[in-house]
């Protein structure tokens, strides 16, 4: 019998959005749903009546009501969503316009700034009526290579009231990287800054942008944001101007909301591209405000009095996802820099003084502070926070264990796993069930998903593909330049027919409903044919002390694959013989002797994509002799020189 990490009491089920939600459907259905399996088993029996439900508990704004809520539920992909339905993304988001403060920007130099809803609304529609000007129109591609500034956030309100779709990466990336993800959209205009600040240093971005302009021929205006200079010098960037002179200075303007169809383009997303350039899914204004708003109001509970943060950036889709906080009516807190400087206890010197209520962070971020020894709640006032949201990669039992135990005894804690391919969650948390260490308390709600064996079959307790059986609303419409969508079903369907398959091992927990995530399935270890997920290799490696990261690999060898671990050690250690041995001990003890590695090997540096997740690909690719094809998608693409260059050693 497991035992909870946390119960949600009485008083956190009584006042959680959840409970209302699930009143207004027992009301309008005549049913007596009490329990969160009951209400995810009847949104995913009954879809078109949740995805309804939801549009009235969200108060979804419409010019045009839908006609029917969807098509044809068998044509997945392509099922048409609220038809007949006309609204507008930004509009939904500006639905406040009152003194209540909406921003809170601050950066790692103790940059500050404060924006309320009514300032908001007026500086979107201000800087709206500037794009008009440029002659911006729906359906033209607006971009950003920003930090992540308030201005960053006017950019895509204004560009999406007008109906444009956005496009957006962070400026820690290289020129190149920008480049081969915006330039592929041919944008009529770009937002950028002249730098940004990251450990305490400053960094000059005005070459890279002045780089990405120039290979963008179709851009007919530059927006220069300057952050860390007061009035840069921009003369190198084509066709630029200052965002203080390109904003109109028109006050008071009426509200202009281009009101679009439901399935109109919103976003372009971009895939990490770790294995390839990267994918560009294209994704409906419809299907994110809905999709995203059950995930904050319905998985996370967000409410307007909250102020919520998500440690991001503009290349990442929690920053989409964050900003979507905005159609409730919270405080958003926008962090641009380093999240442990100047010391590992940065973050939570920010929750104690802006009172932050929900936090959200990856499991690289926990992990670290565990392996540091931090205990944020021996040094800090987190009174004000009630819910901790992780997500990026899998996060072991003990770093569940570590929230509870080193930060707050009484929080949500809120692991979250989907995709910037829905730019929401397949799997999350509620407030009517109890946490278990280790797992996602259970699948989101109207997500048909299952684990699959290799043979298509549903399975339980057991570890497998993660797969969802029936559409949903956050699908992209397309992948850009794919006009045959040949692409698009290649990237979903080819596996297992009319059924999405992510490109996740998981497992289904049949005791508890809980799901515990193992990696990416295409980073999957096959050792004599046994499927192991690598994230039950680092999930011990872990409670090492000695070790402060790990990359586990599979090298093809003599007809069968054999495990390469790659060990990152702390300060001070070295790999010695008693070291292999305790590593081994531990992983065969404590999760199976198909676990332990062949060869366990010293590495300087672990590769991360620019959204801070392990690259197993790439390491895997060098090691069984294949080119490695995007290092640009790498935040450290040095660090792969030492794996190119212990090659030969390998291959022995």
């Amino acid at each position: 019998m497991k035992t909870p990490l946390w119960v949600p009491s009485e008083e956190w089920r009584k006042h959680a959005n959840l409970t209302r939600f699930v009143a207004l459907v027992n009301q309008k259905y005549n049913l007596a749903i009490n329990a969160y399996p009951e209400l995810y088993r009847w949104s995913v029996e009954h879809l078109a009546d949740f995805w309804a439900t939801l549009w009235e508990f969200a108060e979804i704004r419409a010019s045009q009501p839908y006609t029917r809520v969807v098509d044809d539920l068998a044509r997945f992909p392509g099922a048409k969503w609220f038809e007949g339905a006309r609204l507008n993304f930004a509009e939904n988001l500006l639905r406040y316009r009152d003194d209540r403060v909406a921003f809170i920007f601050r950066g790692e130099t103790q940059k500050s700034a404060r924006m309320t809803y009514a300032e908001l609304y007026a500086a979107a529609a201000r800087l709206a009526q500037s794009l008009r000007g440029s002659g911006v129109q729906p359906g033209d591609r607006v971009v950003a290579y920003m930090p992540n500034l308030i201005e960053t956030a006017v950019a895509m309100l204004a560009a999406t009231s007008i109906g444009a779709t956005w496009s957006s990466c962070a400026t820690d990336i290289g020129a190149a990287a920008a480049l081969e993800r915006l330039g592929q959209l041919a944008p009529t205009i770009l937002f950028t800054a002249d730098g940004y600040f990251y450990k305490g240093k400053r960094f000059d971005s005005l070459a890279n942008a002045a780089a990405v302009a120039q290979g963008i021929p179709a851009l007919k205006q530059v927006v220069v944001v300057g952050y860390t200079q007061e009035r840069p010098d921009i003369s190198a960037i084509p066709r630029a101007a200052h965002y203080r002179d390109y904003i109109s200075a028109q006050a008071n303007l009426p509200p202009q909301f281009e009101q679009l169809p439901f399935d109109h383009p919103l976003y372009i997303m971009f895939s990490s591209g770790t294995t390839g350039k990267p994918k560009c899914l294209v994704q409906s204004a419809g299907g994110i405000l809905l999709n995203q708003l059950k995930d904050l109001v319905l998985q996370t509970d967000l409410k307007r009095r909250d102020t919520i943060m998500y440690i991001t950036t503009c290349s990442w889709m929690m920053w989409n996802w964050l900003l979507c906080a905005l159609a409730v009516g919270a405080t958003i807190v926008l962090y641009d820099g380093n999240p442990l400087y100047p010391a590992p206890g940065a973050m939570w010197k920010l929750i104690q003084d802006e009172r932050i209520t929900i936090f959200g962070c990856s499991a690289s971020y926990l992990s670290f502070l565990k392996s540091q020894g931090v205990s944020p709640k021996r040094g800090y006032d987190l009174s004000s926070l009630r819910v901790i949201s992780q997500t990026g990669s899998p996060l072991s039992a003990d770093g569940f264990a570590y929230v509870y135990r080193e930060i707050k005894s009484d929080l949500h804690f809120n692991s979250i796993s989907g995709g910037t391919d829905l730019n929401g969650t397949f799997a999350a948390g509620n407030l009517l069930q109890p946490v278990y260490a280790g797992e996602l308390q259970g699948p989101s709600l109207a997500m048909k998903i299952k684990a699959y064996d290799e043979r298509g079959a549903a399975i339980v307790d057991e570890t497998g593909e993660l797969v969802c059986e029936a559409p949903f609303p956050s699908m992209p419409i397309h992948f850009w330049d794919d006009p045959d969508g040949e692409k698009y079903r290649r990237a979903y369907f080819q596996f297992f027919p009319n059924v999405w398959r992510h490109g996740d091992l998981i497992r289904v927990h049949g005791d508890t409903g809980g799901i515990t995530f193992y990696g990416r399935s295409d980073g999957v270890l096959k050792p004599s044919g046994v499927r192991i997920g690598t994230a039950e290799i680092y999930n011990q490696l872990e409670r090492l002390p000695e070790i402060t990261d790990s990359l586990a690999i599979g090298q093809d060898w003599q007809g069968d694959q054999r495990i390469i671990l790659f060990v990152k050690l702390a300060p001070g250690c070295s790999l010695t013989e008693e070291l292999r041995e305790e590593i081994k001990k531990t992983l065969r003890e404590n999760a199976s002797p198909r676990h332990v590695p062949a060869l366990i090997v010293q590495a300087p540096d672990i590769p991360y994509t620019l959204n801070l997740k392990k690259v197993e690909s790439a390491v895997t690719n060098i090691v069984n002799g294949h080119a490695v094809v995007n290092r640009e998608a790498l935040i450290n693409p040095g660090s792969l020189d030492f794996y190119e260059k212990i090659l030969p050693q390998l291959q022995r």
